[in-house]
Parts: C-alpha cells; structure tokens; sequence
C-alpha cells in the first residue's frame, strides 16, 4: 500500500504542473480543453484507485493520442509527461490495455458530467 500512496502522490505532482502549464496558455483548442479535462478527473480520482500505476498508464496514453500533432508540449510538460509514463511502468499488463484510449468518457463515471468539447 506504501508504494501506492508513493505513485500518487509522484502522479499528482506531475498532473498538477502539467494542469497548470497548460492552462496557462492563451489559444485553449478543444484537445487541449479535452487533456484538461482528463488530467483533473485523474488528479481527483487518483486517491482512490486501486492500482493507480492503470489510471496513471490511461491518462499517459489518452494524452499522447489526443495531444498527437495537434499539441506541441514545452520541454517542462514534456519531462512531467515522460515521468507520468515512467510511474505508469508498475502497471498490470491486463489493466493497461482495457479502454479506449482516444475516449476520455473511460476517466468519469456513469454518475459524473463528462465536459463536452
């Protein structure tokens, strides 16, 4: 469980400074709105998945489809990106690969309001 608490309180770090890096930009294009959208679900929801190495690998995966081309990334996301991905290693290979990764309806609930962009 210590090693858990551990990622996440890593994965918050880096999704905090990547929220914040990117909402600071001037020109906010639907896909960056859309990864905006997507890293705060996470950061909320983070405390309470059970293997959030997954969430963290669903999150690194969704941004790099959804950002792909359409996104240029300063070095400093970039870097807080990678150690995203690099947090996501410890990952079930099972819990990796379920969802859509181009979805961000896979980070809300049934229950929660999923921004429309």
């Amino acid at each position: 469980m210590a090693k858990n608490s551990n990622i996440t309180e890593e994965a918050k770090k880096y999704i905090h400074n990547l929220y914040d890096s990117l909402m600071e930009r001037p020109e906010k294009s639907s896909h960056l709105l859309n990864i905006t959208d997507v890293l705060k679900q996470v950061y909320l929801k983070i405390d309470k998945a059970k293997d959030p190495a997954v969430l963290i690998s669903r999150l690194v995966k969704y941004i790099y489809v959804e950002g792909f081309s359409r996104i240029n990334l300063s070095k400093d996301e970039e870097k807080d990106l990678i150690e995203l991905g690099n947090l996501s290693k410890s990952a079930s290979w099972n819990g990796m690969n379920q969802g859509d990764f181009n979805d961000k309806s896979q980070f809300y609930s049934f229950k929660e309001q999923m921004p429309q962009r």
